[in-house]
């Protein structure tokens, strides 16, 4: 029997995929399109994402393709500098494309030996106690013992579980799509800054070698979800918005996107879970919704490894929902904020240049920095007036043996002994015992599950064996 079937080949599911590998559980991976999608939806990797990136040794591959960037705040239209005092050591961000993104954790993946099975349609989920049943469009019957929906915001596993998925409809649409232009770049520029000024939804990026990026409000909500945007259809908008269709021709794809914003109501039901946009939608205002799937991933990873391997202690792969629902949450609202500043009427113009002058304040925009890169998420570990490193990520710290991260690429926990008297002998399987001293650290110790966040600190030796129990099971014998 498969132990995990993900299904979606996404960012998210590739994450997935990987971080599963690394604790060689045999996954396998259904996708229904049979070639990877060339559609640039998202655009950027933020802090944390990057911080993800080099904890598991692929920070160089990644810079290999894109470009640092460094933006504060990024919302509803609001830009301001980089604050000062952000807690981590990779304050930027990555623009590097989602096909670029997807094809690098594909790679990863595979390296690792999972299995990508391409036009594969899931039609029928069945489970039981002792596992999953998936059926696919063409009749075949795959088992395994936990199933993961990575299949995005139309998820066919939510739907086939009963998932509730509860929100907002659509109320404004926007069309997004590559193509060319035959107008002049200054006329281009001119036209676009023109229309900014009023219309924060419309937008042209040179994306390089003659193609660009439009964005432009469509004249409405379209009701069929299914229907294909037209080509037709953008030029109309183009010149309702700008007074231009900018001569544009030779699209490379089409697309379109609404302001609904729902949530599922569970992150689990039973054997089969979901992460990404399967889990949650939202608008892409601040860029976040490929950075949050990846970061759900890289969060029920090593649980899920954990419970297939036969020692993750009790509710640790609950601990999921718990920790990603309420963080998934909180994107939504800041969405459903963003959403507001970006209107064009009188009262949201008002707001935004309340808010941009509000973001001139450093400590405001050090706020709205940290939770769009979210690097300031803090998981709710139950701990009563617990150190302020608690459930927090450790950022990446200088040692005398190297840097932390370059010690995390394995997937495992992580002891960090400034103190050299502790011991994690019982768990020398699952966690590592780093002796070493950062300048950059004020703790005796800590102790960093696989996703890097931090579970203890201090220089107790039985407080330390307590916390080891907890969130990586009873010690070996």
């Amino acid at each position: 029997m498969i132990d995990v079937i993900v299904v979606g080949a996404g960012p998210t599911g590739m994450m997935l995929a990987a971080e599963l590998r690394l604790h060689g559980v045999h996954v396998v991976v259904l996708e229904k399109l049979a070639e990877p999608t060339p559609e640039t939806r998202g655009r950027g990797l933020h802090a944390r994402s990057v911080e993800l990136m080099d904890q598991r040794g692929l920070l160089e591959q990644c810079l290999a393709v894109s470009e640092k960037f460094q933006i504060g705040g990024m919302f509803g239209g609001v830009h301001k500098a980089w604050p000062e005092g952000i807690d981590t050591a990779h304050p930027y961000g990555l623009a590097m494309p989602q096909p670029a993104t997807e094809r690098m954790l594909t790679e990863h993946a595979l390296e690792l030996g999972a299995e990508i099975r391409r036009g594969c349609e899931v039609v029928g989920v069945s489970q039981d106690e002792d596992g999953v049943t998936v059926e696919l469009a063409d009749g075949t019957r795959l088992s395994a013992r936990y199933l993961v929906g990575c299949d995005g915001g139309r998820s066919a596993v939510r739907k086939l579980v009963g998932i509730g998925f509860p929100g907002e409809p659509a109320t404004v649409e926007t069309l997004l799509g590559t193509m060319e232009l035959a107008e002049d770049p200054e006329t281009v520029a001119a036209v676009v800054a023109e229309v900014r000024k009023t219309q924060l939804r419309f937008g042209i990026i040179d994306e390089g070698d003659g193609v660009h990026r439009v964005i432009v409000p469509a004249a409405g909500v379209t009701e069929d979800r299914t229907a294909p945007t037209t080509f037709e259809e953008f030029k109309q908008q183009l010149r309702a918005v700008a007074g231009t269709d900018f001569g544009v021709h030779s699209p490379r794809w089409l697309s379109r996107f609404t302001d609904a914003t729902r949530q599922a109501d569970r992150y689990r039901a039973g054997r089969v879970l979901l992460a990404g946009d399967a889990a949650h939608i939202h608008p892409p205002t601040g860029g976040q919704g490929l950075n949050l799937g990846i970061q759900d991933a890289f969060n029920l990873g090593w649980k899920l490894s954990a419970t297939v391997n036969g020692w993750a202690p009790e509710g640790l792969l609950d601990s999921y929902h718990a920790e990603r629902h309420p963080v998934g949450a909180r994107v939504l609202d800041n969405t459903r904020a963003q959403m507001t500043l970006l209107g064009t009427e009188p009262g949201a113009v008002a707001l935004r240049e309340l808010f941009s002058k509000l973001m001139d304040f450093d400590e405001v925009n050090r706020y709205v920095t940290g939770m769009i890169t979210a690097v300031d998420v803090r998981y709710d570990l139950g701990e009563d007036d617990g150190h302020e490193l608690l459930g927090r990520r450790q950022r990446d710290v200088q040692l005398k043996q190297g840097r932390l991260y370059g010690l995390m690429h394995g997937g495992r926990g992580l002891l960090l002994d400034q103190t050299g008297r502790l011991s994690a002998a019982g768990w020398a399987d699952r966690v590592d015992h780093v002796v070493d001293v950062s300048e950059e650290l004020d703790a005796p110790a800590v102790l960093l599950r696989p996703d890097g966040h931090v579970v203890w600190v201090g220089e107790d030796q039985g407080e330390l064996l307590d916390t080891l129990a907890k969130w990586f099971g009873a010690a070996a014998s």
